[in-house]
């Protein structure tokens, strides 16, 4: 009888406690697979973008762009890449735990 007791206490406890976690666990928002993903694709589309402005860069310097085309390239580029960073920074909070 006294284990009945004992077990039943326990049981008690055990709901009591892992109550709030198991609430806590069903609220809280999942990150949606899309949204990680578009974060990775805008991510590596920002570094891409990157090594196109040091690779445009390094032609103006070597000579292979006059500065008339480096400037055209330069600015479209950078256009570019400030329009990924912000496609980038919507993504980042879509993809927070509660960013929608």
């Amino acid at each position: 009888m006294e284990f009945l007791i004992v077990l039943a206490v326990l049981a008690l406890v055990v709901i009591v406690v892992g109550g709030p976690l198991r609430d806590a666990h069903r609220r809280q928002p999942r990150q949606e697979p899309a949204a990680i993903h578009t974060v990775a694709e805008l991510e590596a589309a920002r570094e891409a973008k990157y090594r196109e402005i040091r690779d445009a860069d390094l032609d103006h310097r070597t000579g292979k762009l006059s500065d008339a085309d480096y400037e055209a390239i330069d600015q479209s580029l950078r256009a570019e890449a400030i329009e990924i960073m912000h496609a980038l920074d919507r993504a980042q909070a879509e993809a927070q735990p509660g960013g929608r």
